[in-house]
């Protein structure tokens, strides 16, 4: 799919090469109609209103009112899209728009619309161009809190002297005022200025209508001109019919690549200078291995060359609100980013070996600075006989050592973040410098000290250090250096049936069988019209002996599987790097060395099982280029015998890496066929995401693309992440590594995610839009998505169905209603994990909202099944019930209610009949008055309350104790409650007053020890009901009822004394058959207790569906609602006023 740059360069061509010709402006008109066509983009409501939102919500910290200039808005202002919570805080609006057609419009738009209902005056519209020579005094003395280019700066150049003059018209108190560019396709050179923020839309789409009419309108304005000559009008026209891509499901419509970039600068931006007369300018992009990051035009790349200066870098952008990168061995796509600083490392280049003995220690280890590579530190310890387990290529740096690392070592020593065992490190916090770890007294910088909490900062070294500080050296343990024996094969593959069978014999009877010394990598790629397996047998011996002797029986079990190998070598440390198979035997060598290349990289297990073999093999028929290819790194060992959260790197249960390479001429850098490269990557990534045990943190960055695959990069250590990122790095100095989530004190209140299920027609789309409209009016951030559109958009792509018709089209969609339903159903039995996938990729796509409204949901049990994927987040189901004439009245009205199953169930969630399921929602909704007035009053009375200030203050009340009582843990001391002054009571009102039932028909509150009386008792006052408690075996007399209880999580935890099973009793004749019951407790966990305690209500003759379940904390990550549904009891009424990330 081509660019709108592209496609302009092109229409400038065609123009110069078809005849000579003068050029003649756009009118007006012209100007308007083609600007229409852009302005129908998925931009304005995906990226440019929730970037607009989050930073005029920060600009609101500050001051209760905005003032916005807005420079070139056309016929109406992008703040239309704002939610009006923030259109609300606009008090003064001013702007230039030079065309009279659109300012005119303008004009008309706001007389005829309240967009902003708080304007203090008219607005303010110059029909004039916004130039340098502008006359300031146009709108006297007046400044403005926000200077806004919302569409882009086309015309204004130079680019960063429009901005200075933007700047010069902030308000100086309170500070923080912003100038804020949305520029789409093309490079902005700001020259020096520095950003303070920056963010992309890679992803952005225009399409038109093929049609001549509409592409002679559509290409003048891409090109910038009009030509008054027919033949270049038909020229252009077959330009944009060659470079638009033909969607099958429309073939009527040409669409293009519109990515859009946002950057904004506040007052510190022009004070670059100050900071680079301090020290030496670093590489020029040029020089940068990524050829990716060479596209990024850097605000400067500085080059400390002490520690010092790195000290100073750090603390102006402390002071200035900026952020930096690093650039280390030049690999990633984010060392360098657009108009942000980059700290080059490069001059920090020394290794030192230590061998046994030398500081003290009886282990050898290898001090490397952060601008060493790879093959710097293996020829220098090879020198000592020794080595680290680092990657695969020489030239990778710090980068990979800290997020990972995976080499040929790894099945026999790990990972190379596992061999890390010190750190000096400047901190963003500060600004300090800090030894950490194992570094030996003559290597400690001059005042460095040891933080205060050192181990947490290596533990996140380990595995995530780019997000952490500066990184300056790194202590690894040395191991023997090894001598390496490799083989190769090559394989042809005949068709997918041979390539499916040949990957599952490799994997079954090769890779899974190695000893750990040796390692099997294999390739996926096409050569010659021909699909290939290539493997590397990688063997390490620091002995001299090697598997493929002719008498070994190892060697000759893999020849049985391979046949013979194509070739062999012998080779030290620095001669396996020149073993790869991609560096010697693919597409003549990497391309002849004359290509560039995309990758990320997923986790997988069984490659051989024939769902996996069939998306690694499909991926490649797909691939856009012939260089493309899938290399499946060889994992297990020794990197799975790390316990998940002994290091930050929390992947470990994977047996492959598969690195996903898109490849492509290295010409072609920035165009079209580096961008259709990059697009395989992800989509191949995505298509293996829902089979993969992880994603690779080492090749993720601030690309928006990358954030589902981040979510997935560090296991069950997300959560202790976020809350040390939050400490080590809180002005997010660091901001373009890889994405961690948010800071967990930020969690704590979380956002709440509605899973609204029904029978068709019983309003639920309808339900969900007007809680939408309520969110907002309340000042909070909401939207509705169907998940059943995702199924959708995949049925239209594989069979050519109208996709905007299924999306909008009732009848056009029932049409197809038993082909979708096939298609899903078979779509679930290849990928099992397809309904989590798809879940995952709704929640993601609206990380920006307060609340979120999902229907179309066809799972049973919504929050038991998906509640532990969202461990931050308050996860509820909201069943809509409708009479039978109510949904009939319904049916005969259009779009009312467009979710419907998939399962082949005529649209009813199966959740909808209560008495045949076995669940029971968060709320139910009777839906059977028209309007929205009911609607709205359920949400007020039921979820609104979850955004109450005294639920915020609440969960301030409980404590966090982290690394108890092991590391790894954050412990919750909910039971802290109590201890503070009028906890309990508000704890009890709010059990109160959340509890869904009526207290007036409970007969008792039941509660087991300990947590459990603390809550239960003080509630039972409140609402003047009896109060039964279930004490362990042993300490009631006769009569009891008593079951075995299993051991809780805290007690598994290391907390409680003993462990096994235990009883818990209770008197038999406490509470009545058939009583209606409510169990309080202090968390819900695993559920064990809680299963315990049904089980003995249960023998007492009280039913499942008269026990409703109060927690005061839950801790979703440990599945306890999945427990109690497998059991049982799920038609449990199960309500927890907080809710916690981590374990």
């Amino acid at each position: 799919m081509a660019t709108l740059n592209s496609l302009k360069q092109a229409l400038k061509q065609t123009a110069l090469t078809e005849s000579l010709f003068s050029k003649k402006p756009l009118s007006d008109a012209q100007y308007s109609a083609g600007f229409g066509i852009l302005a129908k983009g998925s931009a304005y409501q995906d990226f440019i209103a929730p970037q607009l939102s989050q930073l005029i919500t920060n600009l609101l910290t500050s001051r209760t009112h905005i003032s916005v200039l807005e420079i070139g808005p056309g016929s109406q202002t992008v703040l239309r899209h704002l939610p009006i919570r923030l259109r609300q805080k606009i008090k003064r609006y001013t702007a230039f728009e030079p065309i009279n057609l659109f300012a005119t419009s303008l004009e008309e738009w706001f007389r005829s619309t309240s967009s902003l209902p708080s304007l203090e005056g008219p607005p303010d519209i110059h029909q004039v161009p916004f130039t340098l020579n502008s006359n300031m005094g146009i709108y006297g003395a007046e400044r403005f809190d926000l200077v806004l280019f919302c569409h882009s700066m086309y015309g204004m150049k130079p680019d960063h002297q429009f901005i200075e003059k933007a700047l010069g018209v902030l308000v100086e108190r309170p500070e923080g005022g912003i100038v804020v560019v949305f520029h789409r396709g093309g490079v902005l050179k700001f020259d020096g200025l520095m950003c303070h923020a920056t963010a992309s839309f890679p992803t952005g789409v225009v399409s038109v209508a093929d049609d001549d009419e509409v592409l002679d309108c559509f290409a003048q304005f891409t090109a910038g001109f009009t030509i008054n000559d027919t033949a270049i009008r038909v020229a252009w026209r077959g330009v944009c019919r060659t470079l638009g891509n033909r969607d099958e499901a429309d073939p009527s419509r040409l669409w293009f690549s519109a990515p859009e970039i946002m950057v904004a600068f506040n007052r510190h931006a022009t004070m670059l200078p100050e900071l680079a007369a301090l020290m030496p300018a670093g590489r020029d992009a040029d020089m940068v291995k990524n050829r990716q990051a060479r596209l990024h035009q850097t605000a400067s790349t500085l080059k400390p060359t002490n520690i010092p200066q790195i000290q100073q870098c750090v603390r102006w952008a402390l002071a200035h609100g900026a952020s930096l990168t690093v650039l280390g061995g030049g690999h990633s796509g984010h060392c360098l980013w657009p108009n942000i600083i980059a700290v080059d490392m490069s001059a920090f280049d020394n290794v030192h070996v230590l061998t046994a003995g030398e500081d003290g220690d009886l282990d050898p280890i290898v001090i490397a600075e952060a601008g060493c590579n790879t093959g710097d530190i293996i020829r220098q310890a090879m020198t000592a006989g020794l080595t680290v387990p680092l990657g695969a290529r020489p030239s990778v740096g710090a980068g990979l050592w800290l997020q990972g690392g995976i080499g040929h070592l790894a099945r026999l020593h790990g990972l190379a973040c596992d061999a890390i065992v010190g750190a000096v490190v400047v901190g963003v916090e500060s600004g300090a410098a800090f030894c950490v770890g194992r570094v030996p007294r003559q290597h400690w910088p001059a005042g460095a000290t040891r933080p205060e909490n050192e181990s947490e900062l290596l533990w996140a070294i380990k595995g995530a250090g780019t997000n952490f500080g500066i990184v300056v050296s790194v202590t690894f343990r040395a191991f023997v250096a090894p001598t390496y024996s490799t083989r190769d094969w090559v394989i042809p593959l005949n068709d997918k049936t041979e390539a499916r069978s040949r990957l599952g014999q490799f994997d079954e009877l090769v890779a899974k069988k190695l000893p750990r010394n040796c390692s099997a990598d294999a390739y996926l790629f096409w050569d010659a019209g021909q699909l290939r397996l290539g493997v590397t047998m990688f063997e390490s011996s620091t002995t001299g002996t090697m598997i493929n002797t002719p008498a070994s029986t190892t060697a000759a079990e893999v020849e049985a599987v391979l046949g013979p190998a194509g070739s062999s070598a012998t080779v030290d440390g620095v001669g396996l790097f020149e073993s790869e198979m991609y560096m010697s035997e693919m597409h003549g060598g990497h391309g002849g060395g004359k290509t560039s290349a995309f990758k990320r990289c997923m986790f997988l297990k069984n490659i051989g099982e024939a769902a996996m073999a069939h998306e690694l093999i499909s991926a490649l028929e797909t691939r856009p280029s012939p260089f493309c290819y899938l290399h499946l790194l060889h994992g297990g060992g020794a990197v799975g015998d790390v316990v998940a959260d002994a290091t930050a790197f929390g992947c470990r249960d994977w047996e492959f890496a598969c690195v996903i390479t898109g490849v492509w001429p290295r010409d072609q850098d920035g165009a079209g066929a580096a961008q259709a490269a990059i697009r395989w990557v992800y989509a191949v990534a995505a298509d293996l995401s829902p089979l993969c045990c992880g994603a690779y943190g080492a090749d993720l960055g601030p690309d928006p693309r990358d954030l589902p695959f981040a979510s997935r990069a560090f296991g069950p250590n997300r959560s202790r992440l976020a809350r040390l990122k939050h400490n080590f790095d809180p002005q997010n100095v660091l901001a373009y590594a890889c994405p961690l989530p948010r800071a967990a004190e930020e969690q704590r209140s979380g956002r709440v995610i509605v899973v609204v299920t029904g029978e068709s027609c019983a309003g639920k789309d309808y339900c969900a839009a007007t809680w939408v409209s309520l969110f907002t009016e309340q000042h909070l951030t909401a939207r509705a998505v169907s998940i059943s559109d995702t199924t959708k958009r995949e049925y239209a792509v594989a069979t050519g169905a109208d996709l905007d018709r299924l999306l909008g089209d009732r009848a056009y969609k029932e049409q197809h209603r038993p082909a979708l339903t096939a298609f899903f159903q078979e779509q679930v039995k290849r990928r099992p994990r397809l309904p989590e996938e798809h879940f995952l990729h709704v929640v993601n796509s609206a990380t920006d909202v307060d609340v979120l409204f999902i229907t179309g949901m066809r799972d049973e049990a919504p929050v038991a099944t998906f509640s532990h994927l969202l461990p931050d987040s308050r996860l509820l189901e909201v069943r809509i019930e409708a009479g039978e004439a109510m949904r009939q009245t319904r049916r005969g009205c259009r779009g009312v209610d467009d979710t419907a199953d998939l399962n082949g169930n005529s649209g009813n969630t199966g959740s909808s009949n209560a008495a045949g399921s076995d669940h029971r929602p968060s709320f139910i909704f009777q839906n059977d008055t028209t309007g929205t007035g009911a609607a709205k009053c359920f949400a007020g009375k039921h979820l609104l309350p979850f955004f109450h200030e005294e639920l915020k203050q609440l969960a301030k009340m409980v404590s966090s104790a982290p690394d108890f009582p092991r590391p790894g843990i954050e412990f919750r001391h909910v039971l802290n409650i109590a201890q503070q002054p009028g906890g309990l009571a508000l704890c009890a009102s709010l059990l109160r007053a959340h509890f869904t039932g009526e207290w007036a028909k409970i007969d008792a509150v039941v509660c087991c020890e300990a947590g459990g009386y603390v809550f239960a008792s003080a509630l039972a006052l409140v609402v003047n009901v009896p109060l039964v408690l279930i004490r362990e075996g042993g300490k009631l007399p006769p009569p009891i009822v008593a079951v075995v209880k299993s051991p809780s999580h805290i007690s598994s935890s290391g907390l409680s004394s003993g462990s096994g099973e235990k009883s818990i009793e209770m008197g038999r004749d406490m509470i009545p058959r058939g009583s209606s019951v409510v169990v309080v407790d202090d968390v819900l966990a695993t559920g064990r207790t809680l299963c315990a305690m049904l089980q003995l209500l249960g023998e007492a003759g009280v039913k499942a569906e008269d026990v409703s379940v109060m927690a005061v904390a839950e801790f979703p990550v440990h599945r306890g609602r999945e427990l109690l549904r497998r059991r049982s009891f799920g038609k449990v009424n199960i309500q927890s006023l907080l809710v916690f990330g981590g374990v």
